[in-house]
């Protein structure tokens, strides 16, 4: 008997007002934080993210952490490109980056 088949769960989802403060505090470190080396900011941003996986990582969750992975890639790539003159980092760069430096994919914590 499968899960389909006659068995209901509750799905839930992290709120709004969690979301956003999650990722202005994110936004906030990014800022303070983009003159380190980028391997350390790698290391920190992956424990902050695991944190979150962690403690919001529960049945129904995994579209909400993945959003949260997709939008601070975004923004670690966008303060990076902020630490030169030039700008910002092409997207074929960022890729790469991303591909050396990959954020660690969200999972369910708890069933």
């Amino acid at each position: 008997m499968g899960l389909g088949e006659g068995k209901q769960r509750v799905q839930r989802k992290t709120a709004k007002s969690r979301m956003r403060r999650t990722l202005k505090a994110f936004h906030a470190w990014c800022r303070k934080h983009c003159h380190l080396r980028i391997a350390d900011q790698h290391t920190t941003l992956s424990r902050k993210l695991r944190g979150h996986y962690a403690y919001f990582g529960i049945t129904g969750n995994v579209r909400s952490l993945k959003r949260l992975r997709f939008h601070v890639e975004r923004l670690w790539v966008k303060w990076l490109g902020r630490r030169s003159q030039r700008g910002r980092i092409a997207w074929e760069k960022a890729e790469l980056l991303l591909e050396r430096f990959p954020l660690p994919q969200p999972r369910i914590a708890v069933r």
